[in-house]
């Protein structure tokens, strides 16, 4: 079948995750993705060299693509890319801030040649406020939007463990252009598109951020525990396991108190008889049901979760998820060889998904300067 975005030509000058995040996916679908890089190519070539030599990071997110080499300061280069543009259906940045513009590839300037262009300025900060001209990285913005505060255990603030702003940034970039494709479709129009790391992270944290601003509470760091719901966290079996359990309603909690922790009472117990009163006593409930999980094996334990229907997950290490029995994978080709990646995270019903090959730099330049030319 022809895919969705097949026929959509895509220029991107991107780097490092956040935007190549968000093309890959439109590469996916079928989109013609055109990688402007620098002579020594993304950066995110030299994350790391895992992949038989090649980066994690790259391989992972720049399948699919096309790679053109250029120096967009160099005139007779940034002419070509302006051709480029000028039949291009998207236009994706995410530079340092204020570069594309510096470079005479300012978003607005280029909708008003091009009105059925469609950009996506991605950026730290957005485009206006007191720190728009801040450079900003993945770590650096889960500290500024207070991530880190409430992530962790509680001697400390820590990273979550993934560049999680840079993701959701990438995903909710590839949504917006999506809108902005449906809507071009009906007007004939383009649109800017504006995304930041920090406004993403800040609407992951509205939770938090509105118990601070109507409560007057502030999150604490509770480690493998929910803040604000109770039993929603991780015990420890007899042979030294974790495994997570979640309780959402006070049906789940009756039944884990009798069938699980084979202790009734503590279904009718007052400290622990609602959401409530179970987070203002968490320690102590944590205790009781600990003693009761400390008992069990993790097989046994996990037996007794499931004869009861109540969710749970166990606390997996990397090697548990590559060894995880619902784990997809996919293969790409690279310069190195074939590379087995996690799956895409849809799936189209009755298709199967078959990744383009990751690009070497400047595989495509010569062909591409042909025929641009």
């Amino acid at each position: 079948m022809t895919q969705p975005l097949a026929g959509l030509l895509i220029v991107t000058l991107e780097q490092a995750v956040a935007a190549p995040f968000c093309t890959s996916r439109l590469a996916d679908a079928g989109a013609r993705v055109i990688k402007i890089e620098r002579r020594e190519g993304d950066f995110g070539r030299g994350y790391d060299n895992v992949v038989r030599g090649e980066s994690s990071y790259f391989v992972w997110l720049n399948r699919g693509k096309e790679s053109l080499v250029l120096d967009i300061k160099d005139a007779s280069d940034a002419a070509l890319l302006h051709r480029i543009i000028a039949r291009a259906d998207i236009f994706v940045q995410n530079l340092l801030p204020g570069a594309a513009g510096r470079a005479g590839f300012g978003s607005d300037d280029l909708r008003a040649k091009h009105p059925r262009l469609i950009t996506c300025d991605i950026s730290g900060y957005g485009d206006e406020g007191p720190l728009k001209d801040m450079k900003a990285y993945d770590l650096l913005i889960q500290c500024e939007a207070g991530l880190a505060g409430i992530s962790g255990s509680p001697e400390g603030p820590g990273r979550v463990g993934v560049s999680i702003a840079d993701i959701c940034c990438g995903i909710s970039s590839h949504g917006a252009i999506l809108q902005a494709l449906y809507e071009r479709e009906r007007t004939g129009k383009g649109k800017g598109v504006a995304t930041s790391l920090f406004e993403v992270l800040a609407d992951a944290m509205a939770v938090p951020l509105l118990h601070f601003d109507y409560a007057g509470t502030e999150q604490k760091r509770v480690g493998l525990n929910h803040p604000t719901i109770a039993p929603y966290g991780a015990f420890t079996t007899s042979d030294g396991k974790q495994v997570v359990i979640s309780i959402q309603n006070e049906r789940e909690w009756v039944r884990l108190c009798e069938k699980v922790l084979q202790s009734p009472g503590m279904a009718t117990d007052t400290r622990y008889a609602s959401n409530v009163a179970r987070c203002q006593n968490r320690q102590g409930l944590d205790s009781e049901i600990g003693v009761t999980v400390g008992k069990l094996t993790r097989e046994d334990f996990i037996a007794r979760l499931q004869e009861s229907d109540i969710a749970f997950g166990s606390v997996n290490s990397i090697g548990d998820l590559s060894r995880h029995p619902q784990l997809r994978r996919m293969n790409v080709e690279t310069e190195v060889g074939t590379v087995a990646i996690p799956a895409a995270p849809w799936r189209w019903r009755g298709e199967t998904l078959s990744p383009r090959p990751v690009p070497s730099l400047g595989e495509h330049s010569d062909a591409i300067r042909a025929e641009f030319a």
